[in-house]
């Protein structure tokens, strides 16, 4: 069963004060404990990112071994048909591992309620900062640095950056920031907003999150 969930956002700007205006996300969110759904997107996120490309080569595929090793009988060793059997030292696999896909399925609405859910828990953890993509208008660190500074926000630890549009100034000036994640709002996914111990949001990042993941 699920409940209706308000959350409101006073954004600061990029010098760390409180704007005059205030955003409100309006989530529906299982009442109860949500880990169910939380696991199963984890096991179908952690299972898209395998490759599958594994493999190994029965009897069949190894080269060689045509040529019956020594004739069926008189020589007092074991029958054999081909020095590439998987009993011998360079013969095929059993029953060895072949490339294929994995795919777990899960339905659109359990993964936006697992979203909304996870996002409605980290509600202590977030920071709007207003403009923040058009602010950085050159790819300095040192500009965003002394951003998240004046925002109070801790770069220590696992941080999120959840924006509308990644600019190249802004990607260019979080790439060697080993402990933030920079991610679109269209891309948002559970693995990230698990890790993550802050979270930083756009307003523009606000009204996609309404448009794609609120009913």
């Amino acid at each position: 069963m699920t409940i209706k969930k308000f959350i409101t956002y006073t954004p600061l700007n990029t010098n760390g004060e409180e704007l005059n205006e205030n955003h409100e996300l309006t989530l529906n969110v299982l009442d109860n404990s949500g880990n169910y759904l939380l696991h199963k997107d984890l096991l179908r996120h952690y299972s898209s990112q395998k490759q599958g490309t594994v493999s190994t080569k029965t009897r069949s595929e190894v080269r060689g071994g045509g040529r019956k090793p020594w004739r069926q009988k008189g020589t007092g060793r074991a029958r054999a048909g081909s020095n590439r059997s998987p009993l011998w030292k360079g013969g095929g696999v059993i029953f060895g591992p072949k490339p294929k896909k994995t795919f777990l399925k899960l339905n659109k609405k359990e993964r936006q309620l697992a979203l909304r859910t996870l996002l409605y828990n980290k509600k202590n953890n977030i920071v709007t900062i207003a403009n923040l993509e058009d602010e950085i208008n050159e790819p300095k660190t040192k500009k965003f640095l002394k951003i998240c500074q004046d925002c109070k926000i801790d770069l220590d630890q696992k941080t999120l950056l959840i924006v509308s549009k990644k600019t190249p100034s802004l990607k260019l000036s979080t790439q060697n920031l080993k402990n933030l994640e920079l991610i679109l709002a269209s891309n948002l996914n559970t693995l990230s907003l698990l890790k993550a111990k802050q979270i930083i949001l756009t307003p523009l990042a606000i009204n996609d999150i309404k448009e794609i993941y609120c009913d």
